[in-house]
């Protein structure tokens, strides 16, 4: 891939900053990120231009096909005031993994990152200096082509959006009760299930309410063949510790490859815990609740880091975990995460990626 030239063209008209507390995803910055692609010269066109709605063709693919793809990280201030990424490089390795499975061409992962890092010094001031807080990165593409045929687009567009954004847990790091969903689907191998892709989000909206209705905070998935073996939590992969040692679902092609979950592995092999990636059946995880073997279950992902899960609901059982308290564990990876993530903590893996 050739190298892009990347053009700034700076708002005239800058707005002003948030205070702390703003809704997650309400509020974007001055400036945004977007490039084209077309079959003829490949992705081109690389350029920051201010924030403002773009006009496509009532055609355009992605309305009719949902040809799309996104990805989502963060930007953190550190208390020396440096601006650090958290292993960027996987999400857009992710990003051009989903788009494999969309029909979606490549994007140049090393310089598509740079560009990533310009638009953020041009919008350092809207990284948040307050506790808990960052700067939401969404990167994402769409179909462009205005054609109504059933095929892959010939054109498309990159854009990335940032949004300031508080702690995902105003109210501090507690466990929170979820359904077990056995109607719907979320997906099924060979499907969209290991990509981050738009509809894979909306098929889920309607089982999230229902559990919402009864309750709960959010939807554990089983599987769309057998519904019985555990797939992941919502937005979020799931984790279990199970006797001593750490069980996740094995990534099956159903299951999102979270960047959050990769780290969690292997933190906890630098640790030495016990961890496994294998297929676990809600009944064989009720039998271990029964036999008192279920210590801590969380949930892991870019918004939360680590969310704790104090309550299973499944059917006319229920498993509380923990009384209902953040675990031991738990607590552990998500200080450690999130002090490597703002630099609070010694960055022994070299994930983080400053931004000059």
């Amino acid at each position: 891939m050739k190298t892009q030239t990347l053009e700034i063209v700076k708002s005239q008209q800058l707005k002003a900053k948030p205070s702390a507390g703003v809704p997650f995803g309400t509020t974007f910055t001055d400036h945004m990120f977007i490039m084209e692609y077309e079959e003829e010269k490949g992705w081109h066109d690389a350029r920051i231009t201010p924030y403002s709605p773009i006009t496509l063709d009532p055609a355009a693919m992605i309305f009719h096909y949902g040809q799309t793809i996104f990805e989502g990280l963060k930007a953190y201030r550190t208390e020396d005031n440096r601006i650090l990424l958290f292993r960027p490089e996987k999400n857009f390795e992710r990003l051009n993994l989903s788009g494999a499975r969309l029909s979606i061409p490549p994007v140049d992962e090393e310089q598509v990152l740079e560009h990533l890092k310009t638009l953020i010094e041009l919008e350092k001031d809207w990284v948040p200096a307050e506790p808990g807080h960052s700067l939401y990165i969404r990167p994402f593409i769409i179909a462009t082509e205005p054609n109504l045929a059933v095929s892959p687009s010939k054109t498309y567009r990159m854009m990335v959006l940032l949004s300031p954004v508080g702690p995902y847990f105003p109210g501090g790091l507690k466990p929170v009760t979820i359904h077990v969903e056995q109607e719907f689907t979320r997906a099924v191998k060979g499907g969209t299930g290991m990509a981050k892709t738009a509809g894979n989000y909306s098929s889920g909206y309607q089982a999230q309410a229902g559990a919402k209705k009864s309750g709960n905070a959010d939807v554990l998935w089983l599987d769309g063949i057998e519904k019985r073996y555990i797939e992941e939590v919502g937005s979020m992969n799931i984790f279990f510790k199970i006797g001593g040692e750490v069980v996740t679902p094995a990534l099956s092609g159903s299951i999102l490859k979270g960047v959050t979950r990769m780290s969690i592995l292997e933190v906890l092999n630098s640790w030495g815990v016990p961890v496994i990636e294998r297929r676990i059946a809600i009944d064989e995880l009720y039998d271990l609740y029964e036999q008192g073997l279920i210590q801590e279950a969380f949930g892991t992902g870019t918004a939360a880091v680590i969310s704790p899960v104090g309550e299973l609901n499944w059917g006319d059982k229920k498993m509380v975990i923990n009384n209902h308290e953040i675990g031991e564990l738990s607590q552990k990876l998500y200080d450690t995460i999130t002090g490597i993530q703002t630099g609070r903590r010694p960055d022994e893996f070299n994930w983080t990626v400053e931004v000059k």
